[in-house]
């Protein structure tokens, strides 16, 4: 429920932004009852994300539009692909036009470079985990795209799981230090999470039964001994620097998990195209 409602936060805002009091040009030249279909169509091969939630901005604009998505969230499609077919009035589909394919070539570029990391990794045990270097406010639809790329959510905000990082640890003296006081203080159930950059921090780590431990800007062999030592006793997570030409040589080590900021910070939407013809 929480993230439908951030969702709904952000269409709202979008519109507030993007239209306003009104859209001039096309209330000036279009008739307010005229109707016409659209067509959404490929310009690049990707993976899908985003048409539902392109479908909540439509519905904004009017109830009963007609929907048909030829695709679904989650597909992969080929250039000159047609994704979605919608009839509804004129005015509405211009209005819904740029606010849909923002959020629709953003969501679907991050679900097309996710998918490539998880092909990277297939026939391993190793999960990909976005993380929360997202665009402020879009945080809900750039995790959901990197789920529907294949992709494992990591923690949402700062609320739902603990991170324990180095600047954490620097005021509570050590890890054994900081583990304790968050236990003192944080409901059973929210999983708790070290950052550990050596392998006497995963010892100590592992001596605190943190839930998961970050191996940060490890590198291979270091990484490889720390899952040794830990031994299952933890989940681990290999972070910093990880491009596609590593994740299999890290994958090897037996790490749970790999996390990767790039998938959100640094996207390049997929193309997409909007026809619109008179019905």
């Amino acid at each position: 429920m929480q993230h439908d409602k951030l969702t709904d936060r952000l269409i709202d805002l979008a519109i507030e932004e993007d239209i306003a009091t009104g859209d001039v040009t096309t209330d000036s030249i279009i008739p307010a009852h005229s109707k016409a279909v659209a067509e959404m169509k490929m310009k690049a091969d990707g993976v899908i994300s985003g048409l539902e939630i392109a479908r909540r901005v439509y519905e904004r604009f009017e109830k009963d539009i007609v929907w048909e998505p030829k695709v679904k969230d989650g597909d992969t499609v080929k250039k000159g692909d047609i994704i979605l077919r919608i009839e509804a009035s004129y005015r509405s589909l211009l209005l819904g036009e740029r606010l849909s394919l923002n959020i629709l070539q953003r969501m679907s570029g991050i679900a097309t470079e996710t998918a490539r990391y998880v092909k990277e990794l297939a026939g391993t045990h190793t999960q990909l985990l976005d993380t929360r270097k997202t665009a402020p406010g879009l945080r809900v639809l750039d995790k959901l795209a990197v789920k529907q790329g294949g992709g494992t959510n990591h923690r949402m905000g700062l609320y739902d799981m603990v991170m324990i990082k180095d600047n954490h640890i620097k005021v509570a003296g050590n890890i054994t230090n900081a583990v304790n006081a968050v236990r003192k203080n944080v409901p059973a159930g929210i999983k708790i999470e070290v950052e550990t950059t050596n392998l006497d921090e995963v010892r100590e780590a592992l001596a605190t039964q943190a839930d998961i431990i970050m191996l940060d800007n490890m590198n291979t062999q270091e990484m490889a001994e720390a899952v040794k030592i830990i031994n299952g006793k933890a989940k681990t997570e290999a972070s910093g620097n990880m491009s596609i030409p590593r994740l299999k040589e890290v994958a090897a080590t037996g790490v749970d998990y790999i996390s990767v900021g790039a998938l959100t910070h640094s996207v390049t939407a997929l193309d997409i195209s909007m026809n619109i013809k008179t019905h």
